[in-house]
């Protein structure tokens, strides 16, 4: 017989220490996407299925939870992911013609984890630009991405970009199944040498020398003038690399703190992505720390399609890799009845102190708070002095 309080694998309950950083954090991430100009939404945990799948492509459908509404009879679905259902408040209800900022953070849940740790139960955190298909945009949403690293006190940032153009454009005039193009894509993403020439065998030679290519377009700045050189001339690759160049130069400029690096073949999300894509990295962890990109298709199956770029981050991992901070500093007061010292514990909370009443039996516990004052009564009066 399974225990009662044991929990599904990769689902766990957020104790105190780390359920206060994550909201402190949360509180933070959303006052800064505030200062950029965006909007704060909330969208549904659960919706019909066909609407939270729209345009998504089989891996957010494997990723997604169903079940049957016991009102209408139809198929809901949990959210594996936020965005398309903030691309669908776009579309239908701001339905607004220039240019609309969105953020939100909220859970999401997956039927399988991303990884060996990973919870199935992300806090997701975004923000999302409509209606601009320039490179500003795109520019805007990166700085965002990188500010809400160094809010967390993330160290050794590295931005690693790349287009999903740039094999759209070394496979123009090819037409592959989309169980092929898949493979294609896995083999790329995993740097499978191998793989991608038994894929790639009866392919035009432009295009099979192409992609034979990308597996080895990662490292520096220098990538995209090797890319350039390597890569089929064609003017969807050259907008990618033109696109990726500007980028370049203004992150260096605005951030040279952060590392820039570019893996060409990296194609995770290719299904999604329309133009440049980008993952951040952190010193300590190998896996991306936040992702994101341009998605100008995302509201088309939602009768509006108009430019978009965003990205999001799991909350709860964000917080695993910031440096703890100080516990907050709290006041220690004694429990009575008296009004004199109910009064004054209710002035101290109004002006925004942490008051830590002792009730009778716990003097000695300690909790989440670090009681570096504790208020006393002196000459009549209740004080507030150092411990």
């Amino acid at each position: 017989m399974t225990s009662a309080w044991l929990l599904p694998e990769h689902i766990a309950d957020v104790l105190p220490a780390q359920a206060r950083r994550i909201e402190e954090l949360r509180r933070q991430l959303l006052d800064m996407a505030r200062a950029y100009g965006c909007e704060l939404v909330m969208p549904p945990l659960l919706e019909y299925l066909d609407s939270l799948l729209s345009g998504t492509g089989q891996a957010l459908d494997l990723k997604t939870f169903k079940l049957v509404d016991q009102l209408s009879g139809r198929t809901l679905g949990v959210r594996a992911d936020t965005t398309p259902q903030v691309a669908r408040i776009d579309a239908h209800l701001l339905n607004r013609q220039g240019l609309t900022r969105l953020c939100y953070c909220g859970p999401v849940l997956h039927t399988r984890p991303d990884g060996l740790h990973a919870t199935r139960e992300p806090l997701q955190f975004g923000a999302e630009i409509y209606g601009h298909a320039g490179m500003e945009a795109d520019l805007e949403v990166q700085e965002l991405a990188l500010d809400a690293l160094r809010l967390a006190g993330l160290r050794g940032v590295t931005l690693d970009l790349g287009d999903a153009r740039l094999v759209t454009g070394v496979l123009e005039g090819v037409d592959l199944e989309p169980k092929r193009l898949s493979a294609l894509i896995a083999a790329l993403a995993g740097k499978d040498a191998a793989e991608l020439n038994a894929l790639t065998q009866d392919l035009p030679p432009a295009a099979r020398e192409g992609l034979k290519a990308l597996l080895g377009l990662y490292g520096g700045l220098s990538v995209l003038d090797e890319a350039r050189r390597v890569l089929p001339d064609t003017a969807l690759i050259r907008a990618a690399l033109s696109d990726l160049q500007w980028l370049a130069a203004h992150l260096t400029q605005t951030h040279p703190e952060v590392r820039l690096g570019f893996d060409l073949a990296d194609l995770r999300g290719y299904a999604y992505y329309s133009g440049v894509r980008f993952a951040l990295y952190a010193e300590g962890c190998s896996d991306a720390v936040a992702r994101g990109g341009r998605y100008d298709e995302v509201g088309a199956v939602f009768g509006r399609k108009r430019p978009a770029v965003g990205f999001s981050l799991d909350l709860k991992a964000l917080v695993a890799l910031s440096p703890s901070d100080p516990l907050r500093a709290a006041i220690r007061a004694p429990w009575g009845e008296e009004s004199s010292l109910r009064a004054a514990i209710r002035r101290l909370r109004e002006q925004g102190e942490t008051v830590v009443c002792v009730l009778p039996g716990h003097e000695h516990e300690h909790d989440e708070f670090n009681c570096d004052r504790e208020l006393v009564s002196a000459g009549g009066q209740w004080v507030v002095r150092a411990q």
